[in-house]
């Protein structure tokens, strides 16, 4: 009877040791799946980062510091910022916004619960005119606009901006427009064309649709274009396009995104696509 007793308490130890390294084995089985599966983070970019995002997300991927992140998918939408905020305050699943201004981000602030997360400035833009039907090396913005003014500038001509109430760098050309006196002119006259968004604007340029379009100076250096395509509107001349972004969804990957934006890495990249310092 003592060894039959023995032998029962000796089955049943190995048995619970072989329960307790089944589950030990199942728990590390899940960890290892849970830091290998795919994540997705998911960005709303304000139109005019069409040209620069790309680069810093591939570089953010391939950095030897994200590695421990695991496969992760990074899907952006980019819309004008005011667009993206509509999408956002209906509920759009996104986890960062980055906006082309501080308004939306700073009224996404206000209406979110956790005030730990506030928005950020990550980069500066600049506004740029553009045309490939009329050549501007021999002009300057003062000259230019004399030439809004001229008998060669008809009923026919037409120059493009960004929607000025959902787009900033078109809030900035009107602006721009305004301190020069041209814009309810232009205006009264039909030859300003509204565009959705910046990268509508440099479509109807680039395509020749309008004679020119405020675009963002980082369209122009994503192209390379010409010299006598453009000019670099005086950044005096018209409010600070300071852009910014905020958290929308606080997660680890959310922080370390933004983080990324705002390291020497991620500026250097702005600064190569024609964007200005933040200070």
């Amino acid at each position: 009877m003592g060894r039959s007793l023995a032998a029962i308490s000796t089955s049943a130890c190995l048995l619970l040791a072989l329960n307790a390294c089944t589950a030990d084995n199942s728990t590390n089985a899940e960890w290892a799946t849970a830091t290998t599966e795919h994540q997705t983070l998911r960005i709303a970019a304000a139109a005019n980062l069409s040209d620069v995002l790309p680069n810093i997300i591939d570089s953010y991927q391939t950095d030897s510091n994200m590695s421990n992140q695991g496969n992760l998918d990074i899907e952006v939408t980019y819309a004008s910022s005011g667009k993206l905020y509509a999408q956002i305050k209906a509920g759009a699943p996104y986890d960062i916004f980055l906006s082309a201004n501080q308004e939306f981000p700073a009224k996404l602030s206000d209406d979110k619960r956790d005030k730990s997360v506030q928005p950020f400035t990550y980069t500066r833009g600049q506004l740029a005119l553009y045309s490939v039907t009329k050549p501007l090396n021999d002009f300057t913005p003062a000259s230019l606009l004399d030439a809004f003014t001229s008998a060669s500038f008809t009923d026919d001509s037409k120059i493009s901006i960004a929607n000025p109430e959902l787009a900033p760098y078109g809030a900035s050309a009107k602006a721009y427009l305004q301190s020069q006196k041209l814009y309810d002119k232009l205006s009264a006259q039909k030859n300003l064309i509204q565009a959705e968004n910046i990268g509508q604007v440099f479509q109807y340029a680039h395509t020749g649709s309008v004679d020119y379009g405020f675009v963002a100076q980082s369209q122009l250096v994503a192209i390379k274009a010409k010299p006598e395509q453009f000019i670099t509107v005086p950044k005096a001349s018209y409010p600070a396009i300071l852009q910014d972004g905020i958290v929308i969804n606080n997660t680890v990957l959310a922080a370390a995104f933004t983080d990324y934006l705002r390291s020497d890495a991620g500026q250097q990249h702005f600064a190569q696509a024609g964007y200005l310092p933040i200070q």
